[in-house]
């Protein structure tokens, strides 16, 4: 049966398979849809800067994929970070409690509520094979499988010196383009800022931080799609549910 109400921090379907049309999505800016977004987007868009200024000196390429620097790796830190703090935010406001979590045993129960690995994020003036990125692929078996960005961060956190080579331009870019893939799970195209158009339509070019072009997944099962009028949901106290990820 589709979810007659919400779920926090959860962009999705409705069962007519649009996101946005007539409005619907204005649950996104209501305060207790989100704790704090704003700062959790601030963090991403203050990141693709940092990103942008990279590519004035290893330009945007496949032939540079192996690149390796302390430059990228300290980006790369700064995106996986953001990246634990998202997965942290949509368990934590959704009422689970575990007070240590891990990608493994926590972080991956997100795949299955807000369809990551059928994301996909188109890399603007990059040349060569792959400008086409699937973060989350990895976990498109139904068994867990490590994300290679983030396992290279977690190898070049613990021990830089011997696995400094995988703090590489790819898995970079994958990283960012993986925490843009959070926040467009749990926000749309919604930025939060003073002057954004509010709630741009999924069809358009506009995404979060205007830059990477995002393509939302269209496969989310009809039983668990959205179904309700928030324009009578608004006025409840707390209008919202909680996904269930003990289980």
């Amino acid at each position: 049966m589709p979810a007659n109400r919400p779920y926090r921090r959860t962009y999705r379907q409705f069962v007519d398979g649009n996101y946005t049309e007539g409005g619907r999505s204005q649950y996104i800016v209501h305060p207790k849809f989100a704790q704090s977004p704003k700062n959790y987007i601030r963090g991403f868009l203050l990141l693709q800067n940092d990103l942008q200024e990279l590519f004035d000196y290893i330009e945007p390429s496949y032939t540079n994929r192996d690149c390796f620097s302390y430059r990228i790796h300290a980006l790369l830190v700064r995106a996986c970070i953001e990246v634990e703090a998202n997965f942290k935010a949509i368990l934590r406001e959704n009422g689970y409690s575990k007070r240590c979590m891990n990608i493994e045993k926590d972080y991956y129960k997100i795949n299955k509520t807000h369809l990551l690995s059928y994301y996909q994020v188109e890399v603007p003036y990059w040349k060569g094979e792959h400008n086409i990125r699937q973060p989350f692929s990895a976990w498109l078996s139904t068994n867990y499988n490590p994300l290679p960005w983030y396992q290279a961060y977690n190898n070049t956190k613990h021990d830089r010196h011997s696995n400094f080579e995988q703090a590489k331009f790819e898995n970079l870019i994958d990283a960012c383009c993986g925490l843009l893939v959070l926040l467009s799970s749990q926000f749309g195209t919604e930025d939060f800022s003073p002057g954004s158009a509010f709630l741009a339509l999924e069809s358009s070019n506009d995404t979060i931080g205007s830059y990477f072009k995002v393509t939302f997944p269209e496969n989310f099962p009809l039983e668990s799609r959205y179904d309700f009028n928030w324009q009578v949901l608004k006025h409840q106290d707390d209008p919202f549910e909680n996904l269930n990820y003990s289980t």
